[in-house]
């Protein structure tokens, strides 16, 4: 998805402070607890981000980065019957409901770790390409969300990893459980960056089959 998201490869931002603290405020560790333990039905990681993308540009070039999480995470909520609108805005719910059941630390925790989700697959196909082929990205890819940043379209490359098959997050975005050959491809900086690059400088990108052009 193009949107105001993607920002490689863009000036204006101003250096990332590697100095910051993984929290700011106290209500941001509460957040990404919720995020990681309350269940998400059908839903996947890129299904998950795209709600993030698909936000008011406005909004997303000015909250916090926690108040992203929190705002997707209503959103999605909502869209699941989880609560309602009016419940949010109210700040409560409008129905009685039977409290949420007591878990242990363990089962927490065990919670936790299935979160770390295995995204390789078995493919029933070889891949197109093999390590030290050429390749050239798409200068669009499918439309919706996508992993292939704007500043390494149409560029060409050379692949020098293959991962075998892996969930395409495109599809994800979409609900949709499918793999996809996945490689690691080395571009020059010049050809991403023009000839203001250093010289010798390389970057190197996963990136899935579909996003290469085939002919």
């Amino acid at each position: 998805m193009d949107g105001p998201h993607d920002l490689g490869g863009k000036d204006g931002y101003g250096p990332v402070d590697v100095t910051a603290p993984p929290w700011r405020e106290a209500w941001e560790k509460r957040q990404w607890a919720l995020s990681k333990n309350v269940p998400m039905p059908g839903g996947t990681i890129d299904w998950w981000r795209h709600g993030i993308e698909n936000m008011d540009p406005v909004a997303y070039a000015t909250v916090p980065y926690f108040v992203k999480w929190n705002l997707n995470e209503l959103a999605h909520r909502v869209d699941q019957g989880l609560f309602t609108l009016e419940e949010v805005v109210a700040g409560h719910s409008m129905a009685q409901r039977p409290p949420a059941p007591a878990r242990t630390e363990a089962e927490l925790h065990a919670q936790l770790q299935a979160n770390n989700t295995d995204f390789s697959r078995e493919m029933d196909h070889r891949p197109r390409y093999s390590v030290g082929a050429a390749v050239r990205t798409k200068r669009a890819p499918s439309p919706g969300h996508s992993r292939l940043p704007a500043y390494a379209r149409g560029a060409a490359g050379r692949v020098i990893a293959h991962h075998g098959g892996h969930l395409f997050a495109d599809a994800g975005a979409r609900g949709e459980h499918r793999a996809e050959h996945l490689y690691t491809v080395e571009f020059s900086a010049a050809e991403l960056w023009g000839e203001g690059a250093t010289p010798g400088d390389t970057v190197c990108l996963d990136l899935w089959e579909p996003y290469f052009e085939t002919s």
